[in-house]
């Protein structure tokens, strides 16, 4: 059965790294002498008691984690930090609603980057950092972090690994899990100082590269500006925003062997690079296309815009430069299909992953050889590695699922009174932990404020799903799981 006393104390640790990290922005408001220091040092002080309380719970818990240990401890990861997340919005009153406080930790922690604040301006720099750390602590994975600085507090890292990590294929770098994380964790590290670097270069001041730094190689999304990063009205910004933007939703491990390991050819033979390359550069044409033609754009500004938007929607980022929502409908649709898509698997960025679509590919043009020679034993491989057919039935299972519970989401917002393309694209938005939606009334520019309740705490649960992967938490109410067998 399920070991609670080793859960409750990998949750106890987890605790004392968030409330290490409330610690940051109660200095930060104490440099500022704004009157969100005293809203942190009490959610500090809260954070901190209750993983003292974990602590004590599970004291003399054995250092091992089973298979179903791993998966209740990641999702109840994700669900505590977001809990506990939400106590500095409500403490200082910005978000005066639990519903709407859970939310926005919610959507920060899983790098989804929708918001329910009209106007993050008038926040307080400890607030405003509180958003963007959320989103950088989230984008590798709470638990994964957790390997990288604690390789002795998770007995069983590669099952807890293999529950958090996204993509169907989990890659390794080096045989010791604990040196793989950090290995990751360092060049997620040096993305973030040289994109804040580039954009304090570019103009900013150093509190908002430091910001946009985060929530961007977190392909977060969460702004300090209500325009975003249209705010600058700088193209040199939006190239910057579009490059690290890119890298960030390239797979990790990827990034290590052909930069750490000098091997830069292999980026380019790799199947997945390839069409996520591929998908961003024609989908960036097209749209292009579009914008000169219907809207008369000059080459440049259409160019940057499109290319901006795709990036930013394939990555999952959700930041703009420009309101997409008041371009042709047919746009809506290409950057709909690129959100559902998703970058890489290993990185930042959430959707159903381009090695999938890789893996899907190879199994449609299998099945067409297959019709022309019945009796050809034909295999699927990616990258040269033979795919099992066990992660053939669970990339359509995954892709199956995904489908049914945005149509599920999107039926109960109609019937709740939301307009269709908004019920749509704000279910595509939270599964795929993008953020900005496409419609008319829930735009890029605007906030999710003007939902039901009830529509959030599914929405929450949506993004939840999205970025385990749905079936590190769907598994957890299934009967099985909780058998002793």
């Amino acid at each position: 059965m399920v070991n609670f006393r080793i859960i409750s104390k990998i949750i106890g640790s987890l605790l004392f790294i968030e409330g290490f990290f409330m610690a940051w922005c109660v200095a930060l408001s104490f440099y500022h002498h704004e009157d969100d220091c005293y809203a942190f040092v009490l959610s500090m002080l809260l954070t901190f008691g209750s993983g003292f309380f974990f602590l004590y719970f599970g004291r003399n818990s054995e250092n091992t984690l089973s298979r179903r240990d791993a998966y209740v401890v990641v999702t109840a990861a994700w669900v505590v930090f977001s809990f506990y997340g939400m106590f500095p919005f409500l403490l200082h009153g910005c978000i005066p609603s639990v519903t709407d406080a859970f939310f926005e930790s919610t959507s920060g922690f899983t790098t989804t980057g929708a918001t329910i604040l009209d106007n993050v301006e008038v926040l307080p720099h400890g607030i405003l950092f509180w958003r963007s750390l959320m989103q950088w602590i989230g984008g590798l994975g709470i638990v994964f972090f957790t390997i990288a600085i604690l390789p002795s507090l998770v007995g069983g890292s590669v099952k807890v690994f293999a529950a958090e990590a996204t993509g169907p294929i989990k890659a390794k770098m080096h045989p010791r899990l604990s040196t793989t994380a950090k290995w990751i964790w360092s060049i997620y590290l040096l993305l973030t100082v040289a994109c804040g670097l580039s954009f304090l270069c570019a103009g900013m001041n150093w509190f908002e590269a430091l910001n946009y730094s985060m929530t961007t190689t977190a392909t977060g999304g969460f702004a300090i500006h209500n325009e975003s990063t249209e705010f600058f009205h700088s193209p040199t910004i939006d190239y910057i925003s579009i490059i690290f933007q890119f890298l960030s939703g390239i797979n990790f491990t990827l990034l290590y062997v052909s930069t750490i390991k000098l091997k830069p050819k292999s980026l380019f033979t790799n199947s997945e690079f390839k069409l996520y390359i591929s998908i961003v550069f024609g989908a960036t044409l097209w749209i292009m296309y579009l914008l000169i033609s219907r809207m008369g754009y000059d080459l440049e500004h259409a160019f940057r815009s499109s290319l901006f938007q795709v990036v930013s929607f394939m990555t999952t980022t959700g930041m703009f430069n420009e309101d997409a929502g008041t371009w042709p409908h047919i746009t809506w649709v290409i950057l709909g299909v690129v959100m559902y898509m998703g970058a890489c698997a290993g990185s930042t960025s959430g959707g159903f992953k381009c090695i999938r679509g890789v893996m899907l590919l190879k199994v449609v043009r299998n099945n067409f050889r297959q019709i022309l020679h019945p009796n050809a034993v034909l295999p699927v491989k990616v990258n040269g590695q033979n795919i099992p057919q066990s992660k053939l039935i669970a990339l359509f299972a995954f892709f199956t699922l995904t489908i049914m519970m945005v149509i599920v989401t999107a039926t109960i917002m109609i019937v709740a009174g939301i307009d269709n393309t908004n019920a749509i694209t704000i279910a595509l938005s939270c599964v795929s932990n993008v953020g900005p939606t496409l419609g008319t009334q829930i735009g890029p520019v605007m906030s999710w404020s003007i939902l039901p309740d009830f529509i959030k705490w599914i929405l929450c649960l949506l993004m939840l799903m999205g970025r385990l992967e749905i079936m590190t938490v769907l598994v957890l109410f299934t009967r099985s799981f909780w058998k002793e067998n």
